[in-house]
């Protein structure tokens, strides 16, 4: 930019990219032409307004550079309006409502803030989404609306404390989990081609109890796939900065290095763009699926947040002496109070049928949502509610480790909660419940939103103090004492803690049936709507999508594993059953009075489990068929909780029997330990 812009458009640009600033509509030709040279010098031929619809995947329409001439030539053009906005059609993506099929006309406009980048020839150009009436079609817009009302209530809480900063912005770090399996064997699943997930299948005799595959050497085939995947990442400017093995075998993790939260969110959606691209050419596939195993680890997306000012300051950061530091004191407790207020909200942004299967696993925090805040703060916390002295005797303690040539480590001042959902890591937030496969645009958003609600609420109220200092340090006790009720330091996965939740009057929203409708509680839609995420039409659209993605995705899963029972499964149980038949008879046959006592035992157990399987299927077949006549999204969504899903329980069960008994050569799939262990 800074070589090819002239001064004024660069600084300009630059004061839109790092403070907000809007942009003069008159520099966007400039911008477009510069764009347009560059991408053409690195071999693109067509450009993109490249967005991020309600499906969870990124959407882009491709036109050429090419304008034909009278002359029958053509040059290569690009207008500063064909950068600032496009028209693609509008009708065919999610919109809960908003709009029917036959209006088709959307609009996408171009984010300055997040960078340009060229993939396969095309200028992509990230951009909003947004209807003809002007509603947000897209995840893009809602985050950008929260990072503005976070910025504006940040900006009023640092003035009082007489640092004013021209921007605040969100920071987040999406950290990536993954599987990697071998293609021919994805390729012999029809689960895993339509649903991502394996719809039946037994654990093999090894999987991750010996704990060897956490952080253990990585097998030459993933290295060079991580190598080039690196390659193509820092290519688009997303930079990865961490790469292991997962604790489950085949599973992997890639971490970034942190940015702006709308940049963080383009970042993660070429990152699992290029996951499943370059697996590909290495003859693997990559599976972003929450739970693609049966009692293996799942996969999530912990997505670390921060707070950032223009100038380089992270408020989230304690410092040395965190008790005596009321400006990070009071960032910390807007947190606490807008997690404990809004814990639903949290809930809501990482509810999907997929995430379901993976929240409260070993693997994953409960669907419960508390703060985990480390030992040090919660002493803090601690002597702030009782009005006590704070004093940290142990502060520069260094770690003894016992061996003298090993380096002096110093201690840090709190431990990793792995089973929490929402903790506190030294000096960020790191929100531990979003799923592998989905895109970590929501959860910021309700994050910012809700920060946003609780700074708003401390500046109104510090701003017509007469004693700032002693009405700060009222706000802050007051609010540690309300909200303490949201943080839990202990073992996320123990049975006591659900109960000790329900005590404390913390929701425990088990899957997304149950989470989503409180998306229109009265309290929610009004912070929603007072910081200008969403309309109240917006609002309702959006719920009525995350429902019916629930039921579409509970559907598509149920109608796989029907098909898989009916047109695989029996007809390898049958010829199992047939060729043990003929076993038995053949052996009667050529010695009499033989002993058949192991082929008839398991010919009758094989038979009794294939009833039982043909009893389920015929269940679960009746049970989609009743959904289906279900109108009312939220109804549906709760039958598909209470029946289909269950039914789907039972079916694989079932399924998973006859799997352990009936011969590997007659199974029509590959098996657990030929996914997770062929790599």
């Amino acid at each position: 930019m800074k070589e090819r812009l002239p001064g004024d458009t660069y600084r300009a640009l630059k004061k839109t990219i790092e403070e907000g600033k809007p942009l003069d509509p008159s520099l966007a030709s400039v911008v477009a032409n510069s764009m347009k040279d560059w991408a053409i010098e690195k071999g693109a031929t067509h450009y993109t307004h490249w967005f991020q619809p309600m499906t969870g995947v990124t959407a882009e329409k491709h036109d050429s550079f090419i304008s034909p001439q009278e002359d029958g030539s053509v040059i290569m053009e690009f207008s500063g309006k064909a950068l600032s906005r496009g028209e693609p059609d509008a009708s065919s993506f999610p919109s809960g409502g908003l709009r029917a099929t036959f209006e088709a006309r959307g609009y996408t406009a171009w984010d300055p803030t997040s960078y340009a980048f060229i993939k396969d020839g095309t200028l992509c150009i990230p951009t909003a989404f947004c209807s003809f009436g002007g509603e947000a079609l897209d995840m893009k817009t809602p985050l950008l609306r929260s990072m503005n009302a976070l910025d504006l209530q940040a900006r009023r809480i640092l003035a009082l404390f007489g640092n004013p900063a021209k921007r605040v912005s969100s920071m987040t770090g999406a950290e990536q989990e993954y599987f990697l399996i071998d293609r021919d064997s994805y390729n012999r699943r029809r689960d895993l081609k339509y649903t991502g997930r394996t719809l039946y299948g037994n654990r093999p005799p090894k999987g991750q109890e010996m704990d060897d595959h956490y952080f253990g050497s990585i097998r030459i085939r993933v290295s060079a796939y991580m190598k080039e995947l690196n390659e193509e990442l820092w290519k688009l400017g997303v930079f990865s900065k961490t790469e292991h093995n997962e604790a489950a075998p085949s599973q992997h993790e890639l971490a970034p290095v942190f940015s702006k939260t709308n940049v963080a969110c383009d970042h993660n959606q070429i990152t699992m763009e290029l996951m499943r691209k370059v697996a590909k050419r290495h003859g693997l596939t990559c599976l972003l699926h929450e739970k693609p195993f049966e009692g293996v680890n799942g996969s999530g997306k912990h997505n670390n947040w921060s707070l950032c000012t223009d100038r380089g300051v992270n408020l989230l950061d304690p410092g040395t002496t965190p008790a005596d530091n009321a400006q990070f004191l009071l960032f910390f407790c807007a947190v606490i109070k807008a997690v404990d207020e809004y814990q639903e909200l949290l809930r809501i942004s990482v509810a999907t049928g997929s995430n379901d299967y993976r929240l409260g696993g070993n693997e994953a925090p409960p669907a419960i949502v508390s703060v985990f805040v480390g030992g040090e703060m919660e002493a803090i916390l601690d002597a702030i509610e009782h009005g006590l002295h704070y004093s940290n005797n142990d502060e520069h303690a260094n770690l003894q480790i016992g061996v003298d040539v090993l380096p002096v480590i110093p201690k840090e001042t709190t431990d990793r909660n792995r089973t929490s959902p929402f903790a506190f890591t030294g000096n960020r937030f790191e929100f531990r419940m979003p799923g592998s496969s989905s895109s970590i645009a929501l959860p910021n958003i309700m994050i910012n939103t809700i920060v946003a609600e609780s700074l708003r609420q401390f500046a109104d109220e510090l701003e017509s103090a007469g004693d700032f200092s002693a009405s700060l340090n009222r706000l802050i006790r007051r609010t540690v004492t309300e909200h303490r009720r949201i943080t839990f330091n202990g073992n996320g996965y123990d049975g006591s803690w659900v109960a000790e939740a329900e005590r404390r009057g913390l929701a425990n929203l088990r899957t997304a049936a149950d989470a989503v409708p409180h998306l229109l509680d009265k309290k929610n839609m009004e912070v929603l709507a007072r910081h200008g995420i969403y309309t109240e039409v917006e609002i309702r659209s959006h719920c009525e999508i995350l429902l019916e993605n629930y039921c579409k995705s509970t559907r598509i899963e149920a109608l796989t594993m029907l098909d898989m029972a009916r047109a695989d499964i029996m007809p390898a149980v049958f010829a199992f059953e047939a060729a043990l038949a003929g076993t038995a008879n053949a052996k009667r046959e050529a010695l009499s009075g033989v002993s058949l006592r192991a082929e008839t035992e398991l010919l009758e157990r094989v038979a009794k489990l294939a009833d039982e399987f043909a009893d389920e299927t015929a269940a679960l077949e009746n049970a989609v068929a009743e959904s289906e006549k279900i109108a009312d999204s939220r109804e549906r969504a709760q039958f598909s909780r209470d029946a289909v899903r269950p039914g789907m329980a039972r079916l694989r069960r079932s399924g998973d029997a006859l799997e352990a008994l009936v011969g590997a050569s007659y199974w029509p799939y590959p098996s657990y330990g030929t996914l997770l262990y062929n790599v």
